[in-house]
């Protein structure tokens, strides 16, 4: 039996006209030019950030959390003290800046920052659902992108406390997750806190690490822990290997005031 060839069927007729084509192509080359221009800026920020000097005077860390938990939720008043044994240990606070875990955090940090003068950072960004930046911010940088405000918090920060959070939170730390794994990140500590976070370990033994997707060792570049406790203990342990590397030489700390006083 003789083959048949296949054509592919003719185009349309348009009817367009030369001024529709030049119009046309004018759009499409406007457009290319634009995505060749994000491009080159985006590596031009990637030169910058590979330029810029390491921060070897301040250890920050970054509390990633919920907006929509209420300051009488248990989980508010955890990350608050938590947060304000961190500044008082000497250590800066990174949040997004606006409410929910992420006012606990600030204000914590603003709580335990009489010794060390410690700072607390707010990065903010522009959402039609979002409020104002809360009041315990001492410095606030505003963004109008997910993808800068994730690149700020990496810049800044030196370890990662991921807290009870929705889909926002869950991209932050899975960014800072996938940077240690290719080893564009070291000696920064992401550090899961609570039993919601069980579930996402479990799912990725079994079907990310369980299929041959990722590495066994990829589960154990974050840290899973059950308590604001025990998540302090590891940024301690930063703390002091940082200040160790940097030969960073803090003052003697002060007594901290009793609940009397």
């Amino acid at each position: 039996m003789p083959s048949r060839r296949i054509f592919p069927p003719e185009p349309a007729v348009t009817g367009e006209t030369r001024r529709q084509r030049w119009r046309r192509k004018r759009r499409t080359y406007v457009l290319r030019w634009f995505d060749r221009t994000i491009l080159s800026l985006y590596r031009l920020i990637h030169w910058l950030d590979r330029r810029a000097p390491i921060e070897k005077r301040y250890f920050r860390v970054a509390i990633f959390g919920s907006s929509r938990i209420q300051p009488e939720d248990e989980a508010y008043l955890q990350v608050r003290e938590l947060a304000r044994q961190l500044s008082y240990m000497g250590c800066d606070i990174v949040t997004g800046g606006g409410p929910g875990l992420m006012r606990a955090a600030n204000e914590g940090a603003r709580a335990g920052a009489y010794h060390y003068k410690t700072r607390s950072f707010g990065l903010t960004i522009l959402l039609p659902m979002e409020e104002q930046p809360n009041p315990f911010l001492d410095e606030v940088a505003r963004h109008s992108m997910f993808f800068s405000r994730l690149h700020q918090f990496i810049r800044l920060s030196h370890a990662y406390i991921v807290m009870d959070g929705g889909i926002g939170t869950t991209l932050e730390a899975m960014m800072v997750w996938q940077l240690l794994q290719v080893h564009m990140m070291s000696d920064r500590p992401l550090i899961f806190v609570g039993p919601m976070w069980r579930g996402l370990r479990g799912w990725i033994e079994r079907d990310i690490v369980g299929r041959g997707l990722a590495s066994p060792p990829d589960l154990d570049l974050a840290v899973w822990v059950d308590t604001v406790g025990e998540a302090l203990e590891v940024v301690t342990h930063s703390l002091e290997d940082f200040l160790r590397r940097h030969k960073v030489i803090l003052p003697p700390a002060l007594e901290e005031p009793s609940p009397a006083e």
